[in-house]
């Protein structure tokens, strides 16, 4: 487990603190041998009043205290996880007595436009956990700070590199949050389904062209389907998978018609012709996709662990069939993940306390504890390591095996979704994918017409124009 560390603001005001109460212990004694020259009988009393100042607990009181009332706004984790919050917000101001954290919960729910209006009110919190896509619109107009200036070397690298890079923005230099708390998917197969079809369930696809190949003769040698694309929800990051660099480097350029995206494109019109998806599964997301697969009508299955609880809960029988395998990689052999973080905005009016604040959140030991509550994975390369992680047991053997498999997985991960890509810019790639694997028209003509909507939508963005009076334009 990593040391818990100071950001560098905090440890430089520290050495000040200790530097300073030596400099005082050491000048008294000067005074003292002053003194016996001009009344010798009084130099008991001074020693004894140099003792007193020289009491070993007295640097201990002048070092730098943190003080201020700070605000921690969190993304729906309450109630669920009120005790573990509130018992690190506890321990925390047991550690700085002068400071206090008070807590917000925000629901997802209207959570990205509350975080603007308060941006635009100054009543941001003074740590906010959002995850890369929320803090988008924020960290590109300067809202956060960048935490690259602010913390040394040392700290920035205890945390996994692809969480840290995954608050890396366009147009701007450094890193913009703590990694907090981290999840991928892996896959999950019905074994059933699969020795029917011919398969070894010891065997599950690794790849794209493995996935591809069981899913056809899934369908080929089965009642069932081959796998759901779910394409909403991994469309885009299964293009960057493949190679394909989406947007330029400062997201005002993109590339849709790279012939890697057309020939997945492709592969997928061929799955869709050959009975591994129904057409249904090609416009239906992640919701569609856990109910299909409970419902014993798909053989694999791309999902966080978490949703294995689920199908245990509604469909004991699909669960006992159920085996993991690791996340299917494209030709870069990216690992994707998703990640949270830990922001601390401009204006604070407290930025010691903040920063000191989110670090304690983000250590090793309290993400370890909240692995234990909600097995999401430490942003800290040496937590990833942890036994509890690597040697992972449950009465549940499939969740088991993906714990075991994530621990790996995510500490190569990478946040494959650009944060250029909200939801007005997935409809308009989404659409016309959907319009292609259905047959519609051609791979190579969707992702055209999806690059020029989509290139529209940042000409738009980048010339301040809102979306509705382009509209009645």
């Amino acid at each position: 487990m990593a040391p818990h560390r100071l950001p560098t603001i905090i440890a430089l005001l520290l050495a000040l603190a200790l530097t300073a109460a030596a400099c005082g212990v050491e000048g008294d004694p000067e005074v003292a041998e002053e003194e016996p020259d001009d009344d010798p009988e009084e130099e008991p009393e001074d020693v004894d009043d140099e003792d007193e100042d020289d009491e070993p607990d007295e640097p201990e009181d002048e070092p730098d205290e943190l003080a201020g009332e700070i605000t921690f706004s969190t993304l729906q984790l309450s109630p669920d996880f009120d005790d573990y919050i509130e018992g690190l917000i506890a321990e925390f101001e047991d550690e700085h007595p002068e400071v206090t954290v008070d807590w917000v919960d925000i629901p997802f729910e209207g959570a990205q436009e509350r975080l603007l209006t308060d941006a635009a009110t100054g009543e941001l919190a003074d740590v906010v956990n959002l995850n890369p896509d929320f803090a988008f619109p924020l960290a590109v107009e300067g809202e956060f700070m960048d935490l690259e200036a602010e913390l040394d070397q040392e700290l920035i690298d205890i945390y996994v590199e692809g969480a840290w890079d995954a608050f890396r923005y366009p147009n701007r230099d450094g890193a913009y949050a703590f990694p907090w708390y981290l999840s991928s998917e892996v896959t999950m197969f019905n074994a059933d389904i699969m020795e029917e079809a011919g398969l070894d369930p010891d065997d599950p696809p690794e790849s794209f062209p493995e996935l591809f190949e069981q899913a056809t003769q899934i369908a080929d040698e089965t009642e069932a389907y081959g796998w759901h694309p779910a394409l909403e929800n991994r469309f885009i990051e299964d293009l960057v998978k493949e190679g394909v660099e989406v947007f330029d480097e400062d997201a005002t350029e993109v590339n849709l018609t790279d012939p890697a995206a057309i020939a997945y494109v492709e592969e997928l019109q061929d799955l869709y012709e050959a009975g591994a998806v129904s057409s249904d599964y090609v416009v239906e997301g992640h919701r569609a996709e856990i109910e299909a697969y409970q419902a014993g009508e798909v053989g694999l299955f791309t999902s966080g662990p978490q949703f294995l609880g689920i199908v245990e809960e509604n469909a004991p029988e699909i669960a006992e069939a159920t085996g993991v395998g690791p996340q299917v990689v494209g030709e870069t052999g990216a690992i994707d993940m998703a990640v949270m973080g830990l922001m601390v905005p401009t204006d604070t009016e407290h930025p010691d306390e903040a920063l000191a604040f989110a670090e304690f959140m983000t250590n090793a030991e309290n993400q370890l504890a909240f692995f234990d509550e909600a097995q999401v994975f430490p942003s800290v390369e040496d937590a990833l390591e942890d036994e509890r992680i690597a040697d992972f047991e449950t009465d549940d053997e499939r969740e088991a095996d993906a714990i075991r498999i994530l621990g790996e997985q995510i500490a190569e991960g990478e946040m494959l979704r650009p944060v250029a890509v909200d939801d007005e810019v997935n409809s308009a790639l989404i659409a016309n994918a959907q319009e292609a694997v259905l047959g519609d028209i051609s791979a190579e003509e969707a992702l055209e017409n999806a690059e020029m909507e989509v290139q529209d939508i940042l000409n738009r963005r980048d010339a301040g124009v809102p979306e509705d009076l382009e509209d009645d334009g």
